[in-house]
């Protein structure tokens, strides 16, 4: 794909995620943001958008709150107050990996942070980057995945020593919202279809009632090309012709699954970005890669991923310039391959690849 027909592409395919529900319009002039660093390696790449965002003179100002889970009155499970108040008032917020304690009872952290917030749609982008070799060169699509409910809602129990039931919940609601969310980013970002994952033909119930409220949303979009496929098939044809796909929406557990597969198309969880947009025009955007604990604070991990999301961040902003000029300068210094990461082919530190993307920035001014 030719330099700027490419740009063309990842810009379209980054594109600026809204609420459905309550979109949220930022004022001019400085704009705060809700920076949790994270855990692992968090920090270091938390740093590293900071320090890009600076070299950029992006209006925005950081508040940071670190996130680790308490418990509240009644022994319910909640973030800090102070992490709330800052994302309540903020609506934005940029998030590292975080890791969740191996303790009975301990809820995931991401979890947590989904069901305080509303977090009801994950928006993951996956575009081939020039210049990153892959088996696959033209990927161009993305994964959108309801992030409330399903297997994921955490209703589980004994019924006798040594059987466990896990409940996998759907609601109408909730799957008309995710419905409605992927048509209306598939026509706001110039997408020509939409794909419904599911099992319904195993799940007739649950999948089914998923599956049916895609088909009446479809309705209203004629506009937008709409194609139900079993998960199964598409991990087939995904790995087989992966340009076949466009925007595909999904319940929680094959969303989780579906999107991971979709990173590796194009080199891993280290260069994808991710989004979660909120029912109450609250948004938050993460690298979904883990806290990789053995290179903690040895200037060694990559922040394309966090870096990425940030980018998507701005353009939900309408800070559309200043995310053009990180996107482009982080993508030419790929491409360039002369100062790259370990895990992106190359040999330089953290804080090299840092800087490097801090110059071309400077250099676009």
């Amino acid at each position: 794909m030719a330099g700027n027909a490419w740009r063309s592409t990842v810009s379209r395919v980054m594109g600026s995620l809204k609420s459905q529900t309550q979109p949220r319009t930022f004022s001019r002039g400085m704009q705060t943001v809700t920076i949790i660093p994270g855990d692992g390696i968090g920090p270091e790449i938390s740093t590293s958008v900071i320090k890009i965002f600076e070299a950029a003179k992006v209006p925005v100002q950081w508040e940071e709150r670190n996130v680790t889970a308490i418990k509240g009155p009644g022994g319910k499970w909640m973030i800090p107050p102070e992490a709330k108040e800052s994302m309540d008032k903020s609506k934005i917020g940029l998030k590292g990996p975080l890791k969740t304690p191996i303790a009975a009872g301990h809820p995931s952290m991401n979890l947590l942070l989904r069901k305080t917030f509303d977090l009801y749609a994950n928006v993951r982008p996956c575009v081939s980057i020039e210049g990153y070799k892959t088996p696959y060169t033209d990927v161009d699509l993305v994964t959108i995945r309801e992030n409330t409910e399903g297997e994921y809602s955490g209703i589980e129990h004994v019924i006798v020593d040594g059987v466990v039931q896990s409940i996998k919940l759907i609601t109408e609601e909730a799957s008309r919202r995710i419905a409605e969310y992927a048509f209306e980013y598939a026509r706001n970002n110039q997408r020509n279809s939409v794909t419904a994952v599911h099992k319904a033909n195993i799940m007739r119930m649950s999948d089914g009632l998923f599956l049916r409220k895609c088909r009446e949303v479809a309705e209203n979009y004629k506009d937008v090309k709409f194609t139900e496929m079993y998960l199964d098939t598409v991990c087939l044809n995904m790995v087989q012709d992966p340009t076949q796909f466009d925007v595909l929406v999904m319940p929680n557990l094959y969303g989780d699954i579906l999107s991971d597969l979709c990173a590796g198309l194009i080199g891993g969880l280290g260069v994808t970005p991710s989004g979660n947009i909120g029912a109450n025009g609250v948004a938050i955007f993460e690298s979904v890669h883990g806290t990789a604990p053995d290179i903690a604070g040895m200037d060694l991990a990559n922040p394309t991923a966090l870096l990425l999301s940030a980018v998507m961040m701005l353009r939900h902003m309408g800070l559309h310039g200043h995310a053009k000029k990180i996107e482009t300068a982080c993508f030419d210094t790929i491409r360039d391959k002369k100062v790259l990461t370990k895990d992106l082919g190359g040999n330089s530190k953290c804080s090299e690849f840092t800087a490097e993307i801090c110059r071309r920035v400077q250099d676009l001014d």
